[in-house]
């Protein structure tokens, strides 16, 4: 690849953010020209994103700090549609207020990454709902939808690939291409929005919104989309064995957060280094030459820097010496998560496959059954065996809580309520 002579571009593909762009000689002159508007859209089909959203909202992060702005655009449109790209079957359509409400739970996420000023490069964060909701289907038909050919729409991978597994794909979900590439033309008119940025399986996507801006007389755009990101073991980023890797503090614990970053795969490290901290790139170098047993402790510098940028340096401290105390002293740290339960219940007992699940360390009595066959199960440092044990009041320590542990690396405390 090319070497780009702007600050942006040059710092994505030093960190490895780049997996293709529309033009890379243009948008890099673009980028040493002016400041630059671009965007990523987010559909709110969640509460909260989660880990596997992190590598697009870095490069948000990186277009600001080298002085552009950037727009978070937030799907209240298109989220009514639900976007269809590689997914098995159509998402579960959500009304306006679950909408809104996840916008609102959104926001608290974006603002640790970006800074939403009033300054030249002072990011935004915009619906789409603006005006995709009050659009008249006629007149949209008549003005954008002359524009696509139904032959190329067909060729997109995310669509070939419903048909030719023979699944359904409904017209409301074959529209959301078209909405899409119509929030990139409305964004280049009301705010010069140059560039949309997304994961690589949104390049047609993309691709389609610049072709209808070169159709309807906007400014040239550009695409840039990201690797999609998995662990050297083949694994999908946000996603755990207990669940997802979520971005806010009310769906996973800033503890739980950290330790996922600490259990980074060794052939990682110097990967997620790059794309999840603002550490400088010679320190990153100094840490990824790092190997052996010392490469533990680099894994903990990631773990906090990563969690520092979303929850404070106070808090990923804070979870850091929780899980020292925890590991290397063998205590019991009063921050590791927690989980209320009715004393009536711990009174009468509760099974451990059960508990073991309602505390969201496995997802299934059947992952617990498995997890006790290889003595993973511990209760209170016990290792547990037997899938029919009560677990109830007899369990409370002194510290007035249970102590759940999966192997050596996952705790949670049960608290009597």
């Amino acid at each position: 690849m090319s070497e780009f002579k702007s600050d942006f571009l040059h710092t994505l593909q030093e960190r490895g953010f780049i997996h293709q762009t529309s033009d890379n000689a243009g948008l890099d002159a673009l980028f040493n020209k002016e400041t630059v508007t671009a965007y990523i859209g987010y559909d709110p089909t969640a509460s909260s994103l989660h880990v596997g959203h992190l590598t697009q909202i870095m490069m948000l992060h990186w277009l600001q700090a080298t002085g552009h702005r950037p727009i978070s655009l937030m799907g209240g449109g298109t989220g009514m549609v639900g976007d269809p790209s590689f997914k098995e079957e159509a998402r579960k359509l959500m009304t306006v207020e679950m909408i809104e409400d996840n916008i609102t739970s959104l926001k608290h996420v974006f603002a640790n990454y970006l800074n939403y000023n009033e300054g030249p490069n002072g990011a935004l964060m915009i619906n789409n709902a603006e005006w995709l909701r009050p659009l008249n289907y006629l007149e949209f038909l008549r003005d954008v939808g002359r524009h696509f050919s139904v032959n190329r729409m067909l060729a997109f991978d995310s669509v070939k690939t419903r048909l030719d597994r023979e699944q359904s794909l409904s017209f409301l979900e074959f529209n959301y291409m078209i909405l899409q590439a119509y929030d990139f033309v409305e964004l280049a008119k009301r705010y010069d929005c140059r560039l949309q940025m997304g994961g690589s399986d949104q390049w047609g996507n993309i691709v389609n919104g610049i072709d209808l801006g070169h159709r309807m007389g906007t400014p040239q755009l550009y695409a840039l989309t990201s690797p999609l990101l998995t662990t050297s073991s083949g694994a999908k980023m946000g996603k755990s064995a207990s669940g997802a890797i979520w971005l806010n503090a009310d769906l996973l614990s800033v503890y739980d957060f950290w330790q996922y970053w600490r259990n980074t795969e060794d052939a990682d490290v110097g990967r997620f280094l790059k794309l999840f901290t603002t550490l400088p790139m010679p320190e990153i170098a100094r840490l990824s030459a790092i190997g052996g047993a010392e490469l533990n402790e680099v894994k903990k510098i990631l773990a906090t820097e990563v969690t520092t940028i979303l929850h404070g340096r106070a808090a990923a401290e804070e979870a850091a010496e929780t899980a020292r105390k925890t590991f290397e002293e063998g205590a019991l740290a009063a921050n590791l998560p927690s989980i209320d339960v009715p004393a009536a219940e711990l009174e009468a007992g509760i099974g451990v496959l059960a508990l073991f699940v309602r505390a969201g360390l496995a997802e299934s009595n059947g992952k617990v059954r498995q997890f006790l066959k290889d003595g993973a199960v511990r209760v209170n440092d016990a290792v547990i065996s037997d899938d029919r044990q009560l677990i109830g009041s007899g369990e409370i320590t002194g510290d007035n809580v249970i102590k759940l542990s999966l192997g050596k690396k996952k705790h949670i405390l049960v608290r009597p309520a």
